[in-house]
Formats: structure tokens, sequence, C-alpha cells
């Protein structure tokens, strides 16, 4: 059984390195997608439907059926294509993701989003403080490998904000892991999000932090690998 990785907002596929250099070595085959707008697709426009697509893609790549684990935009984009993909997903592991996107929330986001796209150099000086503050140098190493795509945002906060993962996740049947850091922004509804799963469980890493992947890899790894065993045989 394969691995599908999603990356999230402004990175790309490289942010996922360490764990990628860990199925190999665990001799689990594994890919990690590049959504529209970001890294070697940063001239197009991100849309839901091409990010469920990438997904989609990637997995076929695999055999057409996968373990599928995103972060942040990544475990939102992989809630979205487990509702609409179902045979494709033997489980899905679903990080960073656990508030609703309410549309006050995204208003606020997009408000913010466009006062740092008027920064003289578009936001990436703040982006690149905040990122090594958060992750330390190799973590910014690999979410930066890629490139870092500060003006998607808009297009992100307009195509999220139409999102209800909590509907999604119920339409899923296959194992779900919620995991979330501790001291996660975007936990706030993962009770919720816990009970809409028919077959789930919610894991929070202590010490981590939003980009839980990053900050707590061991930690996350380990809840990776036993998903993996669990639907390995699916």
């Amino acid at each position: 059984m394969g691995v599908v990785l999603v990356h999230g907002v402004r990175t790309s596929r490289t942010m996922w390195r360490p764990q990628l250099e860990a199925l190999d070595r665990a001799g689990v085959p594994a890919v990690a997608v590049d959504l529209p707008g970001h890294g070697s697709r940063a001239g197009e426009r991100f849309t839901l439907d091409g990010a469920v697509e990438a997904v989609a893609a990637g997995v076929d790549g695999l055999g057409g059926r996968a373990l599928v684990v995103g972060l942040s935009l990544g475990g939102y984009v992989a809630i979205a294509h487990a509702a609409r993909r179902p045979g494709q997903v033997a489980g899905l592991v679903a990080a960073a993701c656990c508030t609703r996107p309410r549309r006050v929330l995204v208003g606020g986001w997009s408000a913010l989003a466009a006062g740092i796209g008027r920064l003289p150099d578009g936001g990436a000086r703040l982006n690149d403080g905040f990122a090594r503050r958060l992750v330390g140098e190799r973590g910014l190493a690999d979410l930066g490998a890629g490139g870092f795509t500060l003006e998607v945002m808009p297009d992100v906060l307009r195509e999220v904000g139409m999102l209800d993962p909590v509907a999604a996740l119920g339409a899923v049947s296959a194992p779900v892991w919620l995991v979330n850091g501790r001291y996660d922004h975007f936990r706030a509804d993962e009770r919720r999000y816990l009970a809409a799963c028919r077959d789930g469980r919610l894991v929070v890493i202590p010490g981590a932090t939003h980009l839980v992947s990053v900050v707590a890899p061991v930690s996350f790894m380990r809840v990776l690998l036993e998903a993996h065993d669990e639907v390995g045989t699916d």
C-alpha cells in the first residue's frame, strides 16, 4: 500500500522530504504531490477541483488506492478527495485542519493576506522570519525548497471557504486519523470532526504546533506508519 502526501499552503511537496526518506527506508512506496499554484505548478490558479485531481493522480501513480496524508491546506484537500473519490482511499490522515473554515474566519485571513501581499516584497521576508522561528533551519529548508508562493492565498481562501469538512468526513468510510499539535490554532473543531467520522481516531501530539509534521517529525511519522500498518493489507 502506497502513501500520498499533500502539502500545506504556500509551500510545496518538498516539505515532505523527511517523511519520504523515512518511508523509503521502511520500504513503503510514496509520492508527494504539488497542488495547483504551488511548487512546480506555481504558474497555475489554485482550485479545489484541481487540487483533488492532483491527489487522485498521485494515487493512480501508486496503483489506484493509497493512504492519503494531508497537512493544513493539504488536510482540507485530502478530506475533500476522500469524500469524492472513496475508492482511492484506504485510509486518511488529516493533520492540522480541524477548524471548520467559517466565512468569518476565512474573511479575516483574506484581509490579512491582502495586507501582507501589499508589502514591497509580497511578504517574503515576513514569511521566512516566521517559518525560521517556528520550524528551524532544516524545517525552513524543506518548506522552501520548492519555493514559497505567497500570491496563492486569495484563491486558496476563496476555495477553502466553500468547504464543509465535517459533512465530507461523514461520507468517508475509510479509517481516519485526525492529527493535531497540542498548540495548533487549527484544532478548535477537532471533537466535531471526530464525531463525524465513521471510523475515526484523534491524535494530539504534545508540544507541537500547527506544522506538526515539521516540528515533531518522529511523532508524526509514528502515527503515519501506524496508520499504514492498519490499512496496508486492505
